[in-house]
């Protein structure tokens, strides 16, 4: 598939995940392992197109005052200190078990998504830079950091629920979210170039990240005036289940 197609369907997929606020590496990543591309080569691509679009969507949500910076340092500081442990520790894992560990990630997420949506959509509480909130940002950061690193995950499918469970209403989940994984995804790409830099593709990246940017601002807008997330999140959740099986099956 020629990047400029792969940079269409990347911009209406930012468009959708910068609504949810958790990034689009469920999607992209089994999007071009079907494709046929390396996954070690997929992880920094991924990561990079993640960086593009999240920062896009955060511009959006910072001018709207949606993003607690509060409790978002403390998780930026130790995602970024996790991701490239976890990218060191990718390196010398077998693909196949990649793609396993990740085929079931994403079915727990669906699971996640599609029953707990509507409690999480009409949340009205929001919790502002606590200490609880600090030490608790501290703690799962690093462990959020890991797993973007490993996987080339973004980190938002951990950190909207982790954030909804402090008291945060779903649009100021969301917003905090993105903020924090343009550092997560940043922190994993640089993990990753130093072994995989002569192997990217330079026309993928560049067409796919300005897609993930221009897609991401379309969603911002959504998000900021048009947003019923209960829907959002069951059709999300149900495309994990499909894309999770489909690894699934090719794995077997």
């Amino acid at each position: 598939m020629e990047p400029f197609l792969i940079a269409v369907i990347v911009f209406f997929l930012a468009i959708l995940f910068s609504i949810i606020g958790t990034g689009g590496s469920t999607i992209y990543v089994p999007l071009l392992y079907w494709i046929g591309i390396d996954l070690h080569i997929i992880i920094p691509t991924v990561l990079l197109i993640n960086t593009f679009a999240t920062g896009s969507a955060t511009i959006s949500y910072t001018k709207k005052r949606m993003v607690d910076f509060k409790t978002a340092i403390p998780l930026i500081l130790t995602s970024v200190v996790g991701a490239p442990v976890g990218a060191y520790f990718s390196k010398s894992t077998p693909q196949d078990l990649l793609i396993l560990i990740f085929a079931v990630f994403l079915l727990l997420i669906g699971i996640h998504m599609v029953f707990t949506s509507y409690r999480i959509g009409h949340l009205k509480c929001t919790g502002r830079g606590t200490r609880k909130n600090v030490i608790i940002g501290l703690i799962s950061g690093f462990m959020i950091g890991i797993v973007a690193g490993l996987l080339g995950l973004s980190g938002g499918v951990f950190i909207v629920p982790l954030l909804v469970y402090l008291g945060y209403n779903i649009k100021t989940a969301s917003a905090t979210s993105l903020f924090i994984i343009v550092f997560t995804s940043i922190s994993g790409f640089l993990g990753h170039i130093g072994t995989n830099i002569g192997s990217l593709d330079a026309g993928l990246l560049v067409y796919s990240s300005l897609a993930g940017f221009l897609g991401a601002q379309v969603g911002s807008y959504f998000m900021i005036y048009r947003l019923k997330s209960k829907t959002i999140n069951q059709m999300f959740g149900i495309v994990l289940w499909v894309v999770a099986i489909r690894l699934i099956i090719g794995f077997i």
